[in-house]
């Protein structure tokens, strides 16, 4: 799975292409608002606003509005349990 982290006018936008399901992009995203993972701190979930996904397998999109930084994605990403 291919990883393209984006900083936006508004958050952070993730491209995820190759073997990605969209089914665990949902999931991820699910586990991180009811905070049922532990891939960012508390700090970085509070600046979170919205979390949108689309796209289907193969080509998944990740649209995070707030006042995160592409860094902290980032991180985010290589301790998340979900992208195993």
């Amino acid at each position: 799975m291919k990883k393209e982290v984006h900083a936006t006018g508004n958050g952070v936008k993730i491209a995820f292409s190759g073997e990605v399901k969209k089914e665990n992009i949902v999931k991820m995203v699910e586990n991180c608002a009811t905070g049922a993972c532990e891939c960012m701190s508390d700090k970085t979930k509070e600046k979170i606003r919205d979390m949108q996904v689309r796209g289907e397998d193969g080509a998944v999109e990740l649209e995070l509005t707030g006042d995160v930084a592409k860094d902290e994605i980032e991180a985010a990403l290589k301790r998340s349990k979900v992208l195993k």
